[in-house]
């Protein structure tokens, strides 16, 4: 897609021409009021902006819009008021600015420039949420639309602190991006060859190293998991290894996504409603992908390579059936009782190999089960794995935007994935504490004195209601902002 560009500027708001300028509005405990840096185009209304938007019945609420012509007062014809939330006593939150900016950048789309006052609160929060906000998939449209914004300029000092925000910010955007596009791709044209294909150039690309296995190169090797699932497509799986090292590598770091192009359910079919959303079943792998191209512009000091298996779970005569016992990469075997529990499988043939890379850390992350969702909503994701890791892990995610709770991995479960022919299975039998059993099946393949943590995004991954703050309907690049604030941390703070 194209993005609008962005800039700092420091100009006289009052004589800057634009088509828009974008302040913010707060719900305080006395009502409505103005954000910080809203001062120069109050003073242009005579300091009764506020009084205005109170007679537009503004309310600071978040997501809120409220357009507000300028008669002169601004060489912009229109101010975009958008609201923030209640003000919190610290000050104003950076996903409340990530959040308005992109409510204003999809309010923009077709504008050719706009000034945003927002980032005088925060630099990085109000890029982010302009370019996510601005972000469109038009490629199978006939009718391409208006466009993004061409141009913000975004009203902050132009130091060298807000330069280098900027920069990282815009970096971070552009993978989300790089998801976000992967994930849109009807399945027809995103399957584990094409896949691959298209993840291998981007990491070349950007300098990365990449290493494709194809179905001989997998049955050579012994990844039973990765080829029972995708046996049953016409279009054989696929393990994708892409590496990067950062100057003065101090810690290695080993990322896994999950990369089902497409999800019937194989043998153990989905119910017909809602299987198109199955599209986003290779999120995981998109962020993964995404996010090693991150890591190259952003020159962590990390040595990070990720295992990305691609499968298409589809039923045929070839297809895996329930019943069947897997020899996994590593030896281990699983019995499957369905087929639809098809993610766990090739993730813990990409554990394995990763693990014999021997990282300090591993990150994996997947739209793993629907139990995600029933415990905790469609924009929560839930992260398991070794405790510490797993806190440091959704406390970042949290703070970056990408809400994240950490879940536990009751010992009582384990048992439940005890199989009568096999090592384990790859389901309990039962509906309870779906979630945690699957990541106590992970835990299995996870190897000693790894700090490991499971990102399940089965429902942040794909949003189908309507746009809000700076998620349009469709893939949202989730966890790619947290992956890579966590390898920041890590880089940081080993």
């Amino acid at each position: 897609m194209t993005a609008p560009k962005l800039a700092l500027t420091e100009g006289d708001l009052s004589t800057t021409a634009a088509d828009a300028v974008v302040v913010g509005t707060l719900q305080g405990a006395d009502g409505l009021e103005l954000a910080p840096g809203a001062d120069a185009v109050n003073a242009a209304f005579d300091g009764a902006l506020l009084e205005v938007l109170g007679t537009l019945r503004a309310s600071g609420k978040a997501d809120e819009l409220v357009k507000v012509p300028t008669f002169g007062k601004l060489a912009a014809p229109l101010v975009l008021a958008v609201g923030l939330g209640k003000s919190p006593e610290n000050g104003v939150g950076e996903e409340q600015v990530r959040r308005a900016s992109g409510v204003a950048a999809r309010a923009l789309a077709g504008k050719k420039r706009a000034l945003n006052t927002l980032a005088s609160l925060h630099v990085a929060a109000a890029a982010e949420g302009t370019l996510l906000g601005a972000y469109t998939f038009t490629e199978y449209k006939s009718d391409k639309g208006e466009g993004p914004v061409a141009k913000v300029d975004l009203i902050a000092a132009g130091s060298k602190e807000n330069k280098a925000a900027l920069k990282a910010a815009v970096a971070i955007a552009e993978a989300v991006a790089i998801a976000r596009d992967f994930i849109n791709t009807p399945p027809n044209d995103l399957y584990p060859g094409s896949f691959a294909d298209r993840a291998s150039k981007l990491a070349t690309a950007a300098g990365l190293d990449v290493e494709v296995l194809d179905e001989k190169a997998l049955k050579k090797q012994g990844f039973g998991g990765i080829l029972g699932v995708g046996g049953g497509s016409t279009r054989q799986p696929r393990l994708v290894r892409i590496s990067y090292k950062g100057a003065k590598a101090t810690k290695k770091v080993a990322l896994v996504g999950k990369g089902i192009t497409f999800d019937t359910g194989g043998i153990s079919i989905k119910p017909a409603a809602g299987m198109d959303e199955m599209t986003s079943d290779m999120s995981g792998a998109a962020a993964i992908v995404a996010t090693m191209v991150l890591a190259a512009k952003l020159k962590y000091p990390l040595e990070i390579i990720a295992s990305i298996p691609m499968a298409e779970n589809m039923p045929s005569g070839d297809a895996y059936r329930p019943g069947d016992v897997l020899t996994m990469y590593g030896g281990k075997t699983v019995e499957v009782l369905n087929t639809d529990a098809e993610g766990r499988l090739i993730l813990s043939d990409a554990i394995v190999r990763a693990c014999e890379d021997g990282p300090d850390y591993l990150i994996e992350t997947a739209t793993l089960t629907g139990a995600q969702v029933v415990a905790l909503g469609k924009r929560t994701a839930g992260v398991m794995g070794s405790d510490e890791f797993r806190d440091r892990v959704a406390a970042i995610g949290t703070a970056v935007g990408e809400s994240a709770w950490p879940m536990p991995l009751p010992e009582e479960l384990r048992a439940d994935l005890d199989s009568r022919l096999a090592d384990l299975a790859n389901v309990t039998g039962h509906r309870w504490g779906g979630m945690l059993a699957a990541g106590l099946f992970l835990r299995e393949f996870v190897a000693e004195g790894v700090q490991w943590a499971h990102i399940d995004i089965a429902g942040p991954a794909y949003h189908t209601g309507g746009a809000y703050g700076y998620t349009a309907k469709g893939g949202t690049g989730v966890p790619v902002r947290t992956i890579a604030a966590v390898l920041a941390d890590i880089a940081a703070n080993g």
